[in-house]
């Protein structure tokens, strides 16, 4: 029988402050080494760095098929593949920040998490390779992506979870127009203003980046 699979945004490591996960129940695109080669060109320079189409390639693999597991209707394609590009940008964008800030995740840390996921679908971290295995991908290849997504989080926190203020009128108000506990209240009223001030900082140092975007270019 087949091990089941393991979708990471099932498992609760969807961060605060709205982060993206990776699908990890995601069936790996496979291209021929030929095939991955001719894609591979720059799709995006973002100041030092660069995004290949290849890599652009596996993410909208990945994006259609968590969008197909919840039933969710694709939009076209162009308009998809400028939504991913520009998502992978941005993060592209903060992972660069968290390296010259020296933000960092050790591995105690990742091991953590890796065996959290495991066992919130009920496995051992050997069954967990297992189901990753079976879906294409390897344990190796999820670690890195959780590192990634760890360190968004680290960043994000660092930068917008201090922009964050409540006031105890506020939270008063939640409270009567929600039927909310004060606790409640204030994890609510916190989501939506980190929420806000996540996006208006991604914009922030999304227009002070260096971006040659060439997804369109012939």
């Amino acid at each position: 029988m087949r091990t089941r699979r393991t979708p990471l945004l099932a498992t609760g490591l969807a961060m605060a402050l709205g982060l993206a996960t990776l699908p990890v129940g995601v069936q790996a695109q496979e291209f021929p080494s030929t095939q991955r080669e001719a894609l591979d060109r720059i799709v995006a320079v973002v100041n030092e760095g660069a995004i290949m189409r290849s890599q652009l390639e596996d993410r909208l693999a990945q994006v259609r098929s968590q969008m197909g597991a919840q039933q969710q209707e694709l939009p076209p394609a162009g308009a998809l593949r400028r939504q991913v590009l520009e998502q992978m940008i941005l993060e592209e964008i903060q992972l660069q920040m968290a390296e010259e800030a020296g933000l960092t995740v050790d591995d105690t840390e990742l091991n953590r998490q890796v065996r959290g996921i495991a066992e919130r679908n009920g496995m051992s971290l050997e069954q967990f390779a297992d189901a990753l295995e079976a879906d294409g991908l390897t344990l190796a290849s999820v670690r890195e992506e959780i590192r990634r997504e760890l360190t968004l989080r680290q960043l994000q926190q660092r930068r917008v979870g201090s922009r964050v203020n409540l006031s105890e009128r506020e939270v008063e108000r939640v409270m009567e127009q929600e039927g909310l506990g004060r606790e409640q209240a204030q994890q609510r009223l916190f989501q939506r203003r980190a929420n806000e001030e996540l996006d208006a900082w991604l914009q922030e140092i999304r227009s002070q980046a260096f971006v040659d975007n060439r997804l369109d270019a012939r």
